[in-house]
């Protein structure tokens, strides 16, 4: 997120206030890692909904901005909650109970145009690896993950957004880290030795 002069807070209240530029500007803040972060939770099977739940999520804090109470939580974590309740209520009414893993084309960055061909190969299949070890997460485990790597929450506010204590959050990343090393070296499944939290 960009620093800024006005806080969330502040910005929210002049949205309330009738203020066009403040909403904006928190748009521009929160914009791409609300987007990444719906993306991620809806995994490569669902990706399709990312738009729509993602301008859902939108319209909620405009319409809602009145709820939010900064003497109760951080505005990230309102938001990101907000936006995990988006993502939970489509899987509810898709009736999701399993997210297949599949590649992600579109969550794939263009290489650094230095490459050789053969490189700019290896890292685009380094990173389709990368996104589908990410997918491969049990659906908690993910969203912790993508809260704290693009959404930048601290480990409270992912706690606040998902519910859960700090030690519970620690144990979802710290599972989903090792998951992660283990698929991307080419191990093993690690089903036996981490539980999914």
């Amino acid at each position: 997120m960009e620093p800024d002069d006005a806080d969330d807070a502040e910005l929210l209240r002049a949205h309330g206030a009738g203020d066009a530029q403040a909403f904006a500007r928190l748009y521009d803040r929160y914009d791409r890692p609300c987007f990444v972060f719906i993306r991620r939770l809806l995994g490569a099977a669902h990706g399709d909904a990312a738009e729509d739940l993602h301008q859902e999520t939108w319209i909620a804090v405009a319409k809602n901005w009145a709820a939010f109470d900064a003497a109760k939580s951080a505005f990230p974590a309102w938001f990101f909650t907000i936006a995990r309740r988006k993502v939970w209520d489509y899987f509810r009414r898709q009736k999701v109970a399993v997210l297949a893993v599949a590649g992600d084309e579109a969550a794939v960055r263009i290489p650094d145009p230095g490459q050789s061909p053969l490189e700019q190969v290896q890292s685009r299949e380094r990173a389709r690896e990368i996104v589908s070890a990410v997918e491969a997460l049990p659906l908690e485990q993910r969203g912790a993950l993508v809260l704290l790597a693009e959404a930048g929450l601290s480990l409270e506010e992912i706690g606040e957004v998902t519910g859960v204590g700090v030690e519970t959050v620690k144990s979802r990343l710290r599972y989903a880290r090792a998951k992660l090393r283990q698929s991307l070296a080419g191990g093993p499944p690690a089903g036996e030795r981490t539980a999914h939290v």
